[in-house]
């Protein structure tokens, strides 16, 4: 208890005075937007083309609020005596925001990289059922997704390119050593047939 009456208005009215002399750091939104992390949690994108409905996304999820339907397609065989094959089509993918509590575990289970964190955050609605995104509005939001860091110069090759490169490098040995062959075999014809045309 203090020892005098009205001690804590004073207090109160010291800071009120300390902070009215101060400038403000209150930035004016929606006119200056604010500087985000690259990597901010805003809304989940989508990049229908890496998508294969494997489901795994929606099973994992832990709010259950994505919502996928698909239908089967026969794809023709290329090749004569080949069986023909289906693919899965992507119908629909939305994600229901309203349910979603941002954890990401959609994002890092995906094998595909079909989806991304978009730093998007202007999505605010007076409806709650127009917060279920239908895959158009996802894939809209994937052309917000930054790139992703550079990697750090000293570190190790990834192992796919590693793989690729090897491949391209023995592929060209290959046409390299093929082309030598033909071409010694070619020389070696010529220097074989008769100076005058004969058979």
């Amino acid at each position: 208890m203090s020892k005098f009456p009205g001690a804590g208005l004073a207090k109160g009215l010291a800071v009120t005075l300390r902070t009215m002399t101060k400038r403000s750091v209150t930035q004016g939104y929606p006119e200056v937007l604010p500087e985000l992390p690259p990597r901010s949690r805003g809304v989940i994108a989508l990049f229908e083309e890496n998508c294969t409905v494997c489901m795994l996304c929606a099973r994992e999820c832990p709010d259950w609020c994505i919502y996928i339907d698909s239908h089967k397609e026969v794809v023709p065989a290329k090749e004569p005596g080949a069986r023909d094959r289906t693919r899965n089509v992507l119908d629909r993918f939305a994600i229901d925001f309203a349910l979603c509590m941002y954890c990401g575990i959609c994002v890092e289970v995906c094998p595909f990289d079909a989806l991304f964190w978009s730093p998007e955050f202007e999505y605010a609605t007076e409806d709650i059922q127009q917060l279920t995104h239908e895959k158009d509005t996802l894939r809209a939001w994937m052309w917000t997704v930054p790139a992703p860091p550079a990697l750090d110069e000293r570190a190790e090759e990834p192992k796919e390119l590693t793989m690729a490169r090897r491949a391209a490098d023995k592929l060209a040995k290959e046409q390299a050593q093929a082309a030598s062959e033909a071409s010694g075999a070619s020389a070696s014809e010529a220097s074989e047939a008769p100076e005058d045309g004969t058979p």
